[in-house]
């Protein structure tokens, strides 16, 4: 009953604490978000990308000042996505796919972008992801 199948996952049984029926909810939740992110990749301006690059790479900056221009800058991104999407969902997306461009154009500053984008969207987005989620 407590076997491990050859994926490493337990037969039958929960993990994390979710259920099968959330995983599978996850799981289309971060698809969509993913369709939604490809579709801003091609939106988002080279520049836009490398001005969050020069505030990273700032260390005089705290992770405070970085997240309040990121927050900035996301306003003024989401000012251009259709109306019909969720502020909210457009937000969450912007930031982890502003993240993912950053970290693929400079890996030296994945850790900084990772933790600050992690805390950013804690902060910001906490309420909103517990409520996808359930």
């Amino acid at each position: 009953d407590d076997e491990l199948q050859t994926d490493g996952n337990r037969s039958g049984h929960l993990q994390n604490g979710l259920s099968p029926t959330n995983e599978e909810v996850i799981r289309l939740i971060a698809a969509r978000l993913a369709e939604i992110g490809d579709q801003f990749d091609k939106d988002i301006q080279g520049r836009v990308v490398n001005d969050l690059v020069q505030h990273f790479r700032n260390e005089s900056l705290s992770n405070e000042e970085v997240m309040r221009h990121m927050s900035r800058v996301l306003g003024e991104l989401v000012r251009s996505i259709p109306s019909d999407m969720e502020q909210e969902r457009a937000k969450l997306v912007l930031a982890m796919h502003l993240a993912k461009k950053i970290m693929k154009t400079v890996p030296s500053l994945f850790l900084r972008v990772y933790n600050t984008t992690v805390n950013y969207m804690n902060q910001q987005f906490h309420d909103y992801i517990a409520d996808m989620v359930s």
